[in-house]
């Protein structure tokens, strides 16, 4: 379409279509060209295509505000809508939350790091103010090796004997060293006492009492600590001296120490069965039928077995203090001193002559070691507390209570820092 030439000489008139309004239809309203444009051919201008220059910028400027404004209010509304809604929760509380829990357990269930550290504070503790662990008298031992007992139990499962009934020998090493090196060694000892050294007769009975008794709970943690593979085969050893401690303790202290003083078999039977078989098989139990109870309780058993071991190093000693600060109590701390040491030198030893060809001979070592080096004082002194008139045959076990712990935990530091990786 041809503009027409009956129009202002200066100014021209096109049709074009005009942006819609609201709702109503497309139309066409005439549209003004500035005067530059008076001189160019009419002929050139065809309807729709020119624009005012004004008319452009003024639509540029409105849409570029309209665009300003919608990503200004998007992004206002996406930091008011968290506080919109009452029930949003962030995510990053609820993890620091879930993190701070499980930072809790932890701690809970590493409270045997400490262990070393407490048992060398509770002697000091007990050696200088005895009156701090005096109340914790003798009738308390039982339950509380019971309660240590019952934690062993419940940290125990049959695949864990399963797993380590596949090394029958070195099950059958360990109980040698605990049934038949160790009490050679107590009965050696405990005759060099009353012979040589002139001590009473009820402190050799002791060192034999000492020496006849299971394998400690403390050589499984001292064993975890070294040389963590080898924890259940620990467990397994210590529970199967500790479940045939009923019958063999109570023979080995009527051939060892019978002759020298009366020793109540039956009682020794039915005092070992209530200390140490029924806790151990009600924490199996609860570990089997019951486990949620178990992962409810289990976390709280380190720190509350750390505060019961405490108070068993801690009142053997307070409550024995005088005897074990007498001249023949330093006597005794050195007999009690080389015993265990020999122990722990006889079960490293020889089961490195029985294993040498064991692709894991230093970890077997170690473990062994463990095994014939550490045995149950408490019970030992519990025996001694009950079965015995003379208060002096609990004085070996009072000590041994600490030096087989010190020199336990003393070989796991250097056993830890010095064992070379093995295959």
């Amino acid at each position: 379409m041809i503009l027409g030439t009956h129009m202002h000489p200066t100014r021209f008139q096109i049709q074009r279509p005009c942006v819609p309004h609201s709702s109503n239809a497309t139309r066409y309203q005439p549209l003004l060209l500035p005067p530059k444009f008076s001189s160019l051919s009419p002929d050139r201008y065809i309807v729709g295509f020119p624009i005012r220059t004004d008319l452009n910028l003024s639509l540029t400027v409105a849409s570029t505000r309209f665009s300003l404004a919608r990503c200004v209010s998007k992004k206002l509304s996406e930091s008011l809508e968290p506080d919109q809604d009452p029930s949003y929760e962030p995510e990053e509380p609820s993890q620091m939350r879930g993190q701070k829990k499980a930072s809790i357990t932890d701690i809970l269930k590493g409270a045997n790091g400490i262990l070393p550290h407490v048992v060398l504070a509770s002697t000091l503790v007990a050696l200088i103010y005895p009156p701090s662990f005096t109340w914790f008298t003798t009738r308390y031992y039982a339950p509380a090796l019971g309660f240590l007992m019952f934690a062993v139990g419940v940290n125990s499962s049959e695949k864990d004997f399963l797993e380590a009934f596949n090394r029958p020998m070195a099950i059958f090493a360990g109980y040698v060293g605990q049934f038949v090196v160790k009490p050679l060694l107590g009965y050696l000892f405990g005759t060099i006492a009353v012979t040589i050294f002139g001590l009473p007769t009820a402190i050799g009975a002791g060192i034999m009492l000492t020496s006849c008794v299971s394998g400690a709970q403390l050589s499984n943690y001292a064993t975890f600590l070294t040389d963590p593979p080898m924890a259940p085969l620990s467990i397994v050893m210590t529970s199967l001296s500790t479940a045939t401690a009923v019958f063999v303790t109570p023979i080995l202290s009527l051939l060892l120490i019978g002759k020298r003083l009366p020793v109540d078999v039956k009682g020794m039977v039915s005092s070992i069965s209530q200390i140490v078989v029924a806790p151990i098989a009600a924490g199996l139990l609860l570990n089997r039928f019951l486990p949620r109870i178990c992962n409810a309780i289990r976390p709280f058993l380190p720190p509350l077995s750390v505060l019961v071991t405490a108070c068993c190093v801690g009142s053997p000693l307070a409550i024995n203090v005088e005897s074990v600060l007498s001249p023949f109590g330093v006597t005794v701390s050195m007999l009690i001193i080389a015993f265990h040491f020999t122990a722990f030198v006889a079960g490293y030893g020889l089961s490195g002559l029985v294993f040498h060809e064991a692709p894991d001979v230093k970890a077997l070592q170690r473990t062994l070691s463990f095994e014939t080096g550490m045995q149950s004082s408490l019970l030992a002194l519990a025996l001694a507390n009950r079965f015995f008139q003379d208060s002096l045959v609990g004085v070996p076990p009072a000590i041994s209570v600490v030096i087989m712990s010190l020199m336990g935990f003393a070989l796991v530091m250097v056993w830890a820092k010095r064992k070379e990786p093995e295959a």
